[in-house]
Parts: C-alpha cells; structure tokens; sequence
C-alpha cells in the first residue's frame, strides 16, 4: 500500500485546512495511520494517529482540541481536519502507516513502516 498526503497550502493564522492520506495499490483498513510534521531546522514530530477501525485515536498535546484524524476505509483515505491553525504549525505533513499502534509506541517513527510524499502546509501571522 503506497501513501499520498495532499491538501496543503499557504493560509493565513487562524483559518482551515483538511489533508489527505490516500492509498493506492492495497487496502488502507489494513494498517493504522499517523501523520507527522517536520518544520524547517526541526526533527519530524509525532502529530496524530488513528487505528485500523478508527477506535483509538491518538494526538500530540500542541494539537489537540485543534485537530481532528478520521478515516474513510470505503474511499482508502485517512484525514486530518486542521482548525485554528498557528505560525508553529508550519511544517512538511507526512502519512505513514503501521500494522499496529498502541499507547507505547502511537508516537515513534520507527513504529510506521511505509511513509509517503509529504505536503506543505504554510500559515502565516
């Protein structure tokens, strides 16, 4: 199963933005998804992650209550509903996807063995 984030952009502090993780080549429901984030001169950091049958969700503390992760498994499509965006949510957004995520592990990179293209989100004060 190949991944690819899309749906971003450059918008202005406060506004919207929903990205994308579509699946081709395979069945997404398969595998859980995080998304991560990477801004410039940073270390890519966990943002959110959602189970194979969405039941357990997980989000970093800088995001939730702002963010949202859900999944399509009809259209092979994870999602992640960004409101309120911020300047420090500037980053490259990466899709990844696992066999398995728990409480110990939802986190870590090394926990997501296939990773797609990322997509640029830009928010300016």
């Amino acid at each position: 199963v190949q991944l690819q984030a899309s749906g971003g952009g450059s918008v202005q502090a406060g506004v919207s933005l929903r990205l994308s993780c579509a699946a081709s080549g395979g069945t997404l429901s398969s595998y859980a998804v995080g998304w991560f984030r990477q801004a410039p001169g940073k270390e890519r950091e966990f943002v959110a992650a959602i189970s194979q049958s969405g039941f357990n969700i997980y989000y970093s503390g800088s995001v939730v209550g702002r963010f949202t992760i859900s999944r399509d498994n009809a259209k092979n499509t994870v999602y992640l509903q960004m409101n309120s965006l911020k300047p420090e949510d500037t980053a490259v957004y990466y899709c990844a996807r696992s066999i398995s995520i728990g409480t110990s592990n939802y986190q870590k990179p090394t926990t997501y063995d296939y990773w797609g293209q990322g997509t640029l989100v830009t928010v300016s004060s």
